[in-house]
Order: structure tokens, then C-alpha cells, then sequence
């Protein structure tokens, strides 16, 4: 499908001064697409240069307008010398290939420089024309539509859901090409920008001829990674999932059943579909909960010991074949059958989305994750991408074998990551194990009495919860009982997911955030060795991360974790761990018995006393939680139900694993005993720091709640005020010997002092809940330690929410008079910059607040050209697939954006802290203002993908790579949409919730 590309150069401004005798500029700008380049006259000296340039044209095939983009440079005329580069744009071309989205690209773009930052701004035209051709050899995939969230877009209905697409390109890395002594920064991070560029590009293509192959038109929840593998090369990696989308083109799509929150629950996630017979009406299972189900051995036997070691897949596959057609009589027979053979097709059946259709999920089994470890420097030819593939389908592969021995044939909620440092890569690879209803995925093939089944047999609210595999030949010890909602099916004691919750699920009280976080010493080493210690630590960790996990939900006396996200990332002498996810009360679920403590040495007096001691202090702190969280399950007799209840609280004894030898690992047992409680067993002087480490999680001041999912569980009346924000903080280790009791200290310490700076820096939004909060760590060079936070406050009604705040607050101030240390929110000086000065020093925090004037009028279209074809104001950006009090009516394409930022006068620019923020505020305003050109007012799903940051203090050095990623979209608001019929949506947008992000 040849096309023609049409590029119109209009005007500058605000540019920098590049001769100092006349303080001006003489401007002239290349146009680059291909190997083609134009060049615009000469303007002489102007700051505002307005060149009203020809149409540059270029004639090239669809594929080159989806793998290049077209490159706008700015200079500055020099007669005597070479012309000097004041910055660059990059433009993707691919929303304009969609049929129903944005025609032309038009407005101000910033003018960025790898070194200096924004230099002014330039104002663009760019269309497409495209001709017919039914090539069917062609190697494009126009049409296609691309999607970062993982939900079905709002305005958009699901025909049906293919599954898996993914491709990853490699490429050597320009950084490395370059000998350091002549290493010129500019050019090679230039290089590096449009290399990735096209290698994102490329991605997206072949990403798209698979869609095709699949039969399908749009791929929904993609994400695209980069992995900086330093020599080895530079890799780009893309997973989605392969959908049919029909546009809801209906006045009534656009009506509340869309994607506001400040309806009802079970309208926020996803869209009705107007077709009556397309999909069960009751029970409504999307199954988003999964059981925890890890055990020592199992997962010990999911780790890669080193980066050549074989996968051990029979064992499970066995398991899976064992128990899949054992349970639920003829109607799960049925529906087994139909889902196997609706997916058998599929090498791996997994989706990346984690929210779903009604009906989507039936049951879910557990949470699957492996990791692998490997060697980089083992790549001989880096333009070769097979070795990388099979690491990635060796991880698939052991994925898949653990969902199958869960009685499941999918995987929801998929995601994968890796951790790098120097020759040693971490790939990790996790998701939900999940039964799910075949009518979605294969046409016309399902009968309706199926549907009619489920509707006899899955309950709403607490269908997902029962477990899909069988009881009697269960892969992993568990307990269960009775649902305490159906009475029907048999749940497990706790539910672990990496999905949203479900919309029917029956949810007593309110969410809150739950983290475990963990950091392991490790002695530097190389290559082999390197690797190998790295392996041998990995199971360890996860296994103490899923004990933190489980101890931090009993304390909050809840029963099911969402949203389950959990790092290990690598660094040279350390290895640090982060768990997030959502705790919630399910009613489904038995009551969670409380913590026990059991010591080893009853016989010393003092000690037997501390533990008593220890004990009320936690139950007074589960009692506490629960009445901060509403969590008041009601009372349940056996009158009522009818029947006997079920053995309730059968609960397992975790034990620590304090010894790095197997042999102690292999003693645990995870099903030993039947208490009424969580038992934690303290035998050293760790297990007693674990259990301060408990009751030192402070709850949110008054009036915040937290999640890292979507939507806060038990929260319902949301307003329109929304506030996105972005928060890193770099610090420096001492050289101090370290100790992990240490290190694990002031990790916690650090990760807590930012979410209590971000409540005191939002406190005038009270009452509001900070959703999709997505923590990432990394360790980027020796001895330093990076956290990086986005999220999204959003208020809900104030009347509503009055009397719980002042409540609450009473009841503050009357802890607060025992304890002179609670006489505030959290103490002074967490709210500063200053953190704890052993081991780390107060010297590298990073606070990067609002926006600043300069990123600010890059994304608004003042005093726009006649040529400006929108009057968009500010464009909002959210992490949220939605924004709230607003219907999404048009998506107008992906946003997909790499920068580099580079100085060699840090202190001068204010230290890490001036240098972060404003890398951060430039490239809120380049997102913008590429949403602006496209006609778009807001910026949903919106995700900092990667922020590495590096620094050589002693030579005043730094650099930061930056990837951010979102869906640009048109939205109008609900009192608004009665003009959507007449004319085309404007933002009319609040200053209360016009993109005030608050950068942290």
C-alpha cells in the first residue's frame, strides 16, 4: 500500500540564542523521512521564526511510514563553520494509518536536546495519503490498532479475544560503538533515540502481521520493554493480546455504562455490549482472584539455577493431565472441553489483560511466575534474536506447565520483566492460572445452553473464587472450605492475583496497600560465578517476599491480595525484592484466623514475656486495622445457612527460612497442623526484627487510602478531581559495612518516607485514595539504590466521606494522646528530604514537584497558527484506563516515547534533584503536546515503563533514560454530552484537574 506523506513547516519560537553578538538566531530546519531529506529556507535573526514552508512530500510504502519516523531538525545557519544543532523532533507517523483515527498531525512540538533539554518549540503539519493495494505479500499491518491498557477500551465492544502476540528486534547499542575517550554525548545519545525509534517501529509492525494472521484487528494491553544489555546489544521486546474490537458508534455507548467510576462498581471496567445474546447476563464471572500457591519445593524447582539449566516441565504437565477432567461433573466436563479446545490451537495461551468482559473468567487456579538466569556476554551475533527467543519461550513454556497442574488452560494478567546488570540479566515471567468461558474466544462456537449453565452453577460474586482444580489431587497443599457465599463450591483460605478485582465481587470494607520489601547482600563476582550466587539467592527471596506478603494481610485482617506485582532486581553486590499489591476482605473467603506467635525458649521468664508482650501488641494492631478498613464480616449461624459450616479457620504454619542450605528448605511444610491462626515461629534475633517490621507499617493519615489497582475496593463516589504524579529518589550508600538486617531497615524506611511525602504533599485533596500506585526499584550502579512511584489521586464526595474522616481523625487524636509520637500524621521530619542517616545519607533524595512554566506551555496550543487544527487546552494524563466524571469517545493511538537526558554540569543544574525534575517536567510536556497535534485532550493508562538514571559525581556527570507509554484519547465530560452528537469534543478542563501532576 504505497502512500505519499505530506510535511509542512510553519513557524518557531521561543528559540535559544545561538549568536552572542546579536543575541538571535538564524534558523533553518531538515525534514528527514527514509533516506530523504528537505530543508527549509534560511530565517535570519529570529528567536520566533516563521518559515510557511512548501509541502515536503515523500513517497514511500506504508511499512516505511509504520518503521520510520520522521525526523525534524532544527539549526542554527553558521557561514563559516558547521551549521549548529539547536534540537530535534521525532514524529510517529502510525496514528495516522489508523482508519477511524486523527487525519492529520498538527501543532507546537518542543525542541529537544539531549544535552540542553527543551529549546523552544516548532510548529508542524504532517498527512498521509494512502492508495489501495491488495498485495497480499505486503509486510505492513496498517489498520491495526494498538492499546496500553489492559482492559477492553472504553467505547469499544470485545467480538472476540484471540490471545498472545510477541516479537522482540535486537540491535547493537550505539553507546558501545563509541571509544570513551572519543565519545561526543550528543552524538551518540541521538544515535541511540532514533535507533530505538526504529526498532519500536519495527516491533509494532511484526507485532501487527501476527494480529492479521490471527484474524484480528487490535492488540490490547501492549507493552513494550527495552533491555539495555551494554555490549551485548540492545533488545526490544513487545506482548500484547490479539482482540476483534467493534466500535460502539451508539449515542447510548457513550452513556454511563462506559467508564466512570462514579457510578456504579459494576459499570467501571468494562463496556456492555449492546448485543443481548452475546454475552450471560447474571452471574458476571470475571475471575480476577487467584489462589496463593506457592510451596518451598515447587518453587525452588521454577528457578533457573544457572543460564544454561534446563527446565524440569514433566512433572507438572503431569499433574495438570491428572487432575483436569476429575471435577464438577458433565457442565465443567463441558466447558473444559470446549476452552482446551479453543486454545490448543495457541502455543501459549496467555493474556496480558487484567481486566475482562462479563463472563470472561469462570475460575482461576493460582498465581504462576518463573525466572530464569542468564549470561549476556554467551551472544555471539546480537543482529540474531533466536537466543533470546528461546530464553523467552524456555519461561513461557514453564509458565504454561504450572497453569496446566493448576487444572487451568490460561493465563491472565500476564506480564514479563527483566533486571541487568553488567553480563548477568534476571527474565521473569508471571500471571493468573485461570479457567476461562471458550464463547470468547472462538466464534460462534459455543452453545447457549452453556451460558445458561453458568448462570445455574456460578453464582455472582463469588464464582471465581471456587477452585478449578481437584480436591482430592490438589498440586499444592492448601486448606478449603465451603464459599460463605454460595455454600456450593470449595474456596481456599487466601486468594493471590495479579488482576484487578473483579466488578461482582463481594467486598466487605476497604482496600488498602500492602508491600513487602526485601534486600540480600551478595559478594561481587563475574560471569559463571556471578550468575550462580544470583540463582542460588533468587528462591530464598521470593520465598520471604511471600511471607511478608502473607503476614502484612493477616495483620490487616484481610484474606485476597490483587494486583500482585513483585520484583527482584539485581545490582552489583545486592539483590532487592518489592512486592506490591491490594489487600482486600472477600466474603467468598473464611474469616482470617490472627497472627500467632510461638517462641522456641518458653523456659526463660523474660522472653516468654516479651512474646506475650509482642502478641497483644498485634492483636490490637489486626483489631485496629479492621476497624480502619469497615471490615465488619456479618455473622454467619448454621440456622441460617441451613447446613453445618464447614472447619473454618484450618490455617498453615509458615516457617522462615533463615539458612541458605536446601536441606533446611526441604524440611518446611506448608499444611502442617489445623490452627486458628497464622502462625509466625520466632528462633532468632531476624525473626524477632521481622516481626517490629510488621507493627512499624504505619496506615495512611486520615482521610488517604492506597492501591495499586485501578479502583479502591469499597470505594464508590468518585469525583472528577484527579491528580497524576510522578515521584524518584536516587540515594547513595555509605561505605559502611552493611548487613542485610541493615540494608532491609532503611529500604523499608526509604519506601514509607516517600508515600508519607506524597500524603503530605496532597493532604488538601482529603479525602482521596491514591490508585494504581506502581512502585519499581532498581539498582543502577554500586552502590546506589533508585525508586521510582507514579500513581493517580482521585477525591471521592466529601459529604459522603465527612463523618468516616471525622471519625477517623478522633480516634487519631486519641491514640495520639498515649503516644507523643503520633501527635502528628508522621513525624517532621519524614517530610522533608533528609532520610535516615545510617547507612543511607540524606545527600541524594529526589523530590520533583509541579511542572514547570517551561514544560507547561510546551503542551498547550497558544495563539496557534490558522494551520492548528485543534483548541485542545491542557491535556490530562492518568495511569488509569478511564478518566473520572468523562466518557472516552475516540482513540486516537498509541504513544510510545524514549528520551535521553544527559549534562556535565550537574551541581550546576541543582544536583540529582534539579536534573530529574526537570527531565521529568520536559517529558510530561513532549507527551502532551504529541496528544495535542493528534487533536487528542488527554493521555489514559500512561505508564514510565523504564527511568534509568546514572551519575558520576566526581566528574559532575549524569544521565537518565526515560520510557513512558500511553493511549491518546479524545474524552468529553458527562455534563457535556449532549454536544457529542452536534460537534466534536473539547477539553473544558478544571485547574483543579487539568494535568496538575504532581511530579514528585
Amino acid at each position: 500500500m504505497p502512500g505519499k506523506l505530506k510535511v509542512k513547516i510553519v513557524a518557531g519560537r521561543h528559540l535559544p540564542v545561538m549568536d552572542r553578538a546579536s543575541d538571535l538566531t538564524d534558523a533553518f530546519v531538515e525534514v528527514k523521512f527514509g533516506n530523504t531529506t528537505f530543508k527549509t529556507d534560511v530565517c535570519l535573526k529570529s528567536l520566533n521564526p516563521q518559515w510557511n514552508s512548501e509541502w515536503f512530500k515523500f513517497e514511500v510504502d506504508d511499512e516505511d511510514l509504520q518503521d520510520e519516523p520522521l525526523q525534524i531538525t532544527v539549526l542554527d545557519h553558521d557561514t563559516y563553520s558547521a551549521n549548529d544543532a539547536i534540537g530535534k523532533v521525532y514524529i510517529d507517523i502510525d496514528p495516522l494509518l489508523y482508519s477511524e483515527a486523527a487525519t492529520v498531525i498538527s501543532g507546537w512540538f518542543p525542541i529537544y536536546d539531549t544535552i540542553h533539554g527543551i529549546r523552544g518549540e516548532i510548529n508542524v503539519v504532517v498527512k498521509v495519503d494512502l492508495f489501495n493495494d491488495l498485495n497480499r505479500f505486503r509486510q505492513s499491518s496498517c489498520g491495526v490498532k494498538f492499546f496500553c491498557t489492559t482492559s477492553i477500551p472504553k467505547c469499544y465492544r470485545a467480538v472476540i479475544i484471540h490471545g498472545f502476540v510477541e516479537e522482540l528486534v535486537v540491535n547493537e547499542d550505539p553507546e558501545y560503538q563509541w571509544i570513551d575517550r572519543i565519545r561526543t554525548p550528543r552524538a551518540s545519545n541521538e544515535a541511540r533515540q532514533r535507533l530505538i525509534s526504529l526498532m519500536s517501529g519495527e516491533l509494532q509492525r511484526k507485532i501487527g502481521l501476527k494480529v492479521l494472521e490471527m484474524r484480528g484487528n487490535a492488540v490490547v494491553g501492549y507493552l513494550q520493554c527495552f533491555d539495555l544489555e551494554g555490549e551485548s546489544g540492545l533488545v526490544v521486546r513487545a506482548i500484547g493480546t490479539a482482540c476483534t474490537l467493534d466500535k460502539l458508534s451508539s449515542p447510548a455507548a457513550f452513556l454511563p455504562a462506559c467508564n466512570s467510576p462514579s457510578k456504579e462498581m459494576k459499570e467501571i471496567p468494562f463496556n456492555e455490549d449492546p448485543n443481548p445474546n452475546t454475552h450471560s447476563s447474571g452471574p458476571s464471572t470475571p475471575l480476577k482472584n487467584q489462589t496463593y500457591s506457592f510451596s518451598p519445593s515447587k518453587s525452588y524447582s521454577r528457578q533457573s539455577s544457572s543460564s544454561d539449566t534446563d527446565l524440569s516441565l514433566t512433572p507438572k504437565t503431569g499433574m495438570g493431565s491428572g487432575s483436569a477432567g476429575k471435577e464438577g461433573g458433565p457442565f465443567k466436563a463441558l466447558l473444559r472441553q470446549q476452552t482446551q479446545s479453543a486454545l490448543e490451537q495457541r502455543e501459549f495461551p496467555f493474556f496480558t489483560l487484567t481486566a475482562f468482559p462479563p463472563g470472561f473468567l469462570v475460575h482461576v487456579g493460582g498465581v504462576v511466575s518463573a525466572r530464569s538466569v542468564k549470561l549476556l556476554d554467551r551472544i555471539h551475533n546480537p543482529d540474531e534474536p533466536e537466543t533470546r527467543d528461546a530464553w523467552w519461550a524456555e519461561i513461557r513454556q514453564e509458565i504454561k506447565s504450572h497453569a496446566k497442574a493448576l487444572g487451568c488452560h490460561a493465563v491472565v494478567g500476564y506480564s514479563e520483566s527483566t533486571s541487568i546488570c553488567e553480563e548477568v540479566c534476571i527474565l521473569s515471567a508471571s500471571g493468573t492460572a485461570a479457567v476461562l468461558n471458550p464463547r470468547f474466544l472462538q466464534d460462534g462456537t459455543v452453545e447457549g445452553c452453556l451460558e445458561q449453565r453458568l448462570e445455574e452453577n456460578l453464582p455472582a460474586g463469588c464464582g471465581f473464587c471456587h477452585i478449578p482444580y481437584d480436591e482430592l489431587n490438589m498440586p499444592f497443599p492448601a486448606h478449603l472450605t465451603h464459599c460463605y457465599n454460595c455454600r456450593k463450591q470449595k474456596v481456599p483460605d487466601v486468594l493471590f492475583t495479579t488482576i484487578d478485582l473483579p466488578v461482582d465481587a463481594t467486598v466487605i470494607g476497604k482496600g488498602c496497600l500492602i508491600q513487602a520489601r526485601l534486600c540480600r547482600l551478595k559478594k561481587k563476582a563475574q560471569a559463571e560465578a556471578n550468575a550462580t550466587a544470583i540463582s542460588n539467592l533468587l528462591p530464598f527471596m521470593e520465598y520471604e517476599v511471600h511471607t511478608q506478603l502473607m503476614n502484612k494481610l493477616k495483620l490487616k485482617g484481610m484474606n485476597a491480595l490483587f494486583g500482585l506485582r513483585i520484583q527482584i532486581s539485581v545490582g552489583e553486590n545486592m539483590l532487592m525484592g518489592l512486592a506490591s499489591a491490594t489487600g482486600v476482605y472477600l466474603a467468598a473467603l473464611p474469616t482470617p484466623g490472627g497472627i500467632q506467635i510461638a517462641g522456641k525458649t518458653p523456659n526463660d521468664g523474660s522472653y516468654e514475656q516479651h512474646i506475650s508482650h509482642m502478641q497483644k501488641k498485634i492483636n490490637d494492631t489486626i483489631a485496629k486495622n479492621k476497624e480502619l478498613y469497615e471490615i465488619n464480616p456479618p455473622e454467619m449461624s448454621e440456622e441460617i445457612i441451613g447446613s453445618p459450616i464447614p472447619e473454618p479457620r484450618q490455617r498453615s504454619r509458615l516457617l522462615r527460612s533463615q539458612s541458605e542450605s536446601s536441606d533446611e528448605v526441604a524440611e518446611l511444610d506448608l499444611s502442617h497442623g489445623k490452627k486458628d491462626a497464622f502462625v509466625l515461629e520466632i528462633d532468632d534475633t531476624d525473626a524477632m526484627e521481622d516481626v517490629h517490621s510488621l507493627l512499624t507499617d504505619v496506615p495512611p493519615p486520615s482521610g488517604f487510602y492506597s492501591c495499586n489497582t485501578e479502583i479502591m475496593p469499597g470505594i464508590n463516589n468518585w469525583t472528577s478531581e484527579i491528580q497524576m504524579f510522578t515521584s524518584v529518589r536516587v540515594i547513595r550508600l555509605s561505605s559502611l559495612n552493611l548487613t542485610n538486617q541493615a540494608l532491609n531497615k532503611n529500604f523499608n524506611d526509604l519506601c514509607e518516607n516517600l508515600l508519607k511525602s506524597l500524603y503530605f504533599k496532597l493532604r488538601s485533596m482529603i479525602p482521596c485514595c491514591l490508585c494504581h500506585v506502581n512502585f519499581t526499584v532498581s539498582l543502577p550502579e554500586d552502590e546506589l539504590i533508585q525508586v521510582t512511584v507514579t500513581a493517580v489521586a482521585i477525591t471521592f464526595d466529601k459529604n459522603q466521606a465527612l463523618q468516616t474522616a471525622k471519625t477517623h481523625a478522633e480516634k487519631s487524636l486519641q491514640r495520639a494522646s498515649t503516644d507523643n509520637e503520633e501527635l502528628l500524621q508522621f513525624p517532621l521530619e519524614l517530610c522533608s528530604d533528609s532520610l535516615p542517616s545510617h547507612p543511607f545519607p540524606p545527600a541524594k533524595a529526589v523530590t520533583v514537584e509541579k511542572a514547570s512554566p517551561v514544560g507547561e506551555g510546551n503542551f498547550r496550543n497558544r495563539s496557534s497558527p490558522p494551520c492548528a487544527n485543534s483548541t485542545v487546552g491542557v491535556v490530562k494524563m492518568t495511569p488509569l484506563s478511564f478518566i473520572p466524571g468523562a466518557k472516552i469517545t475516540k482513540y486516537l493511538g498509541i504513544i510510545n516515547m524514549f528520551f535521553i537526558r544527559e549534562t556535565t554540569s550537574l551541581r550546576e543544574e541543582g544536583g540529582v534533584s534539579g536534573f530529574l525534575h526537570a527531565f521529568i517536567a520536559e517529558v510530561f510536556a513532549m507527551v502532551r503536546a504529541h496528544v495535542a497535534a493528534l487533536g487528542g485532550n488527554a493521555v489514559v493508562s500512561y505508564i514510565m515503563k523504564q527511568c534509568v538514571f546514572m551519575e558520576n559525581p566526581n566528574k559532575n556527570q549524569a544521565q537518565c533514560l526515560i520510557n513512558v507509554s500511553g493511549d491518546a484519547v479524545v474524552f468529553v465530560r458527562e455534563s457535556e454530552l449532549e454536544v457529542v452528537s452536534t460537534q466534536q469534543p473539547t477539553a473544558n478542563c478544571q485547574p483543579a484537574c487539568a494535568g496538575g501532576e504532581v511530579t514528585t
